[in-house]
């Protein structure tokens, strides 16, 4: 290098400085790499896995068919079946890539996660079902006193597009409009997003 003039030693030198930090940023502990998203889809795991989500939260069911288990594991059980895509249930619990969930009805069990999806989804009042010609009020905006655009009856899954003040923008059976909050499951009381 001594041959070189002092402008190209110099880049020479920063091109080899920057090779050694990129060499020693890419060696790390396996605890430091696997709190990396990238890292943690290298190795077959979902990036969603290495963010901790707060627990409980609503989720939906992914697929036409799940099982729920007893314990978090393939050798564990299975206690129900759900058959309908897309209705909510809270997670309450988490182990490695299982999730222990919750129905509106309080059945609780264990899910492989990759049944669940993210989407969020709700049931109309299913507290109401047994009671007769009881109907949840779809309204255009979100006020009591604004247009009625339907009707739902208790436990019709509706997508939930955004929740705040105390409404809920949802969408069930073409019609899109809004709900008290305080008649779905499937989201918190005040729960905003």
């Amino acid at each position: 290098m001594t041959s070189l003039p002092v402008s190209l030693r110099r880049a020479a030198l920063s091109a080899l400085a920057l090779l050694a930090l990129g060499s020693a940023s890419q060696a790390q502990t396996p605890a430091a790499a696997a709190t990396r998203p990238e890292a943690a889809a290298e190795e077959g795991q979902d990036a969603e896995m290495s963010r901790k989500l707060p627990l409980p939260r609503f989720v939906s069911l992914k697929s036409a068919r799940v099982n729920l288990r007893v314990g978090p594991g393939k050798d564990y059980a299975v206690s129900w079946l759900y058959m309908k895509p897309g209705l909510p249930v809270e997670i309450i619990q988490e182990f490695d890539q299982w999730r222990r969930i919750r129905d509106a009805e309080g059945t609780e069990g264990w899910v492989y996660h990759s049944l669940l999806s993210g989407e969020r989804t709700a049931l109309a009042a299913p507290w109401l079902r047994a009671k007769k010609g009881a109907l949840v009020t779809v309204h255009r905006s979100a006020a009591a006193d604004s247009t009625v655009v339907a009707q739902m009856e208790p436990g019709v899954v509706a997508k939930v597009r955004e929740c705040s003040f105390s409404w809920c923008e949802v969408e069930a059976g073409g019609r899109r409009g809004f709900v008290s909050q305080n008649e779905m499951w499937g989201v918190y009381p005040d729960e905003r997003f």
